[in-house]
């Protein structure tokens, strides 16, 4: 199977190119498991997918990955219909995330997701105060990650294992609200001379931080490709 590739814009799963990605039509007798969809076996499997999701239907990949969620959440704050959210989503299905909170406008630009929106539970609080009711109520840390002054270096300290990391528009960073919704706050140490690097890269960083200090690698990831695939 070839690498994943990006996609022109309005380009969904099912216009892809057959060299871009994937598997063909299934050959042979039907495999009998209820997790896998017809369509998928008699047209092929060209989604942005692992090789261990193959031919599974949708909700049997959502179900899967509930299975086995990691304990923390990631929120963004979305007052200017921030670019980087796509991004920020795309890492969270990539590192596990148990959901991805917006936090202001209810809408954001799906693109750079790259449709793993439709495997990753996305939640939406209209402002900072009912975001930070909701974490209280999960009885969650809820963890800044800024260049602000008195941030500690994120390098230098653990991650609590059941939170959520908070980022902020691009631009201003995090809101005076958010920071004050905060129990922690922690920077990403930067070397060179722009002053800041932008939230999708950051959410990344800091979602690898948590995966170190709180997982293992899959037992099922040999060199990046799975075994089991059907």
């Amino acid at each position: 199977m070839t690498a994943f590739v990006s996609l022109p814009e309005g380009a969904g799963p099912e216009s892809e190119p057959e060299s871009a990605v994937g598997v063909g039509p299934w050959e042979g007798p039907w495999p009998d498991d209820p997790r896998l969809d017809p369509e998928l076996l008699a047209g092929g499997d060209r989604r942005n997918v692992v090789d261990r999701y193959r031919y599974w239907r949708l909700d049997a990949i959502v179900s899967d990955l509930d299975s086995r969620r990691h304990d923390f959440h990631v929120a963004i704050e979305n007052w200017q219909h921030d670019f980087n959210i796509g991004t920020v989503v795309r890492s969270a299905n990539a590192f596990l995330a148990r959901e991805v909170h917006i936090i202001g406008r209810k809408r954001w630009n799906r693109r750079g997701a790259m449709v793993t929106d439709r495997y990753q539970h996305v939640r939406h609080h209209p402002d900072v105060p009912a975001f930070a009711a909701w974490a209280a109520g999960e009885g969650l840390a809820v963890v800044g990650i800024d260049n602000l002054p008195g941030s500690k270096p994120l390098e230098r300290h653990a991650l609590p294992r059941r939170c959520v990391l908070v980022f902020g528009q691009e631009g201003p960073g995090l809101s005076d609200a958010a920071r004050a919704a905060c129990t922690a706050l922690y920077s990403i140490a930067q070397y060179g001379s722009t002053r800041s690097i932008n939230a999708g890269v950051a959410s990344g960083i800091a979602m690898h931080a948590w995966i170190q200090e709180h997982a293992d690698p899959p037992e099922w990831l040999d060199g990046g490709r799975f075994d089991d695939a059907p």
